[in-house]
């Protein structure tokens, strides 16, 4: 598994570590984004963002198995999870917590940002110390739903493969208009509206523009 190739942007960056400044009460010292890959199947997960970097072994172990994917998502279980894992048998502790607990890791929280089709983005916040209750676990929850909307904006500008103006033209049609609706509020010709759908399917690796709009979504950008 590879990271984005623009995983190193500033602006991302600026965010997650003032993120982890502001936790820093909490003892949060690690903070893992996991989000779907849109030209993968259902169950494949990417790391979007990973601090410290040097843990990027343990992220792609976490991202890589089942535990909360997929099979957990269908299942209707919670957006939020909280687990101490030091405290787990080692039969359930499974390659990535036991790669987590060998950095020092031992308190883990996850909070999900379910997109379509059953695909969610993941953010992982992990300390070196247990926590005692749900107190500290409620607060994390609380910072995450907080700062999720300009995190997610800062993912989606990383990642982006499309230009502002495709990007336009996928979030009228996310909006139900049609191409020449979109041209009137673009001030263009239908043509040139379709245009750049053809240009962003072709991005997306799709052949209609619902499904270009649902990969949109799975980037994070709609």
């Amino acid at each position: 598994m590879q990271l984005p190739a623009n995983f190193d942007n500033v602006s991302l960056d600026g965010v997650i570590s003032d993120w982890l400044c502001a936790l820093r009460e909490f003892s949060v010292e690690a903070l893992l984004v996991l989000g779907p890959d849109p030209f993968a199947g259902h169950e494949e997960r990417l790391v979007l963002a990973l601090h410290p970097p040097r843990l990027l072994d343990a992220a792609e172990a976490l991202a890589e198995s089942r535990d909360f994917g997929a099979p957990w998502r269908d299942s209707d279980a919670p957006l939020v999870a909280w687990q101490d894992i030091s405290k787990s048998s080692f039969e359930s502790l499974g390659r990535w917590r036991r790669l987590w607990l060998a950095h020092g890791y031992q308190s883990v929280v996850r909070i999900a940002f379910p997109v379509t089709v059953g695909r969610a983005f993941e953010c992982y916040l992990f300390s070196p110390r247990q926590w005692h209750d749900r107190t500290e676990a409620s607060q994390l929850v609380w910072s995450a739903l907080n700062i999720w909307p300009l995190l997610k904006r800062a993912l989606a500008d990383a990642r982006s493969p499309l230009s502002p103006r495709e990007l336009e033209c996928l979030n009228l049609a996310f909006q139900g208009m049609t191409a020449r609706e979109s041209g009137e509020t673009l001030a263009c010709s239908e043509r040139t509206v379709n245009f750049h759908l053809a240009n962003a399917m072709a991005k997306l690796q799709v052949d209609n523009k619902m499904a270009a709009v649902q990969r949109a979504c799975w980037f994070g950008l709609i």
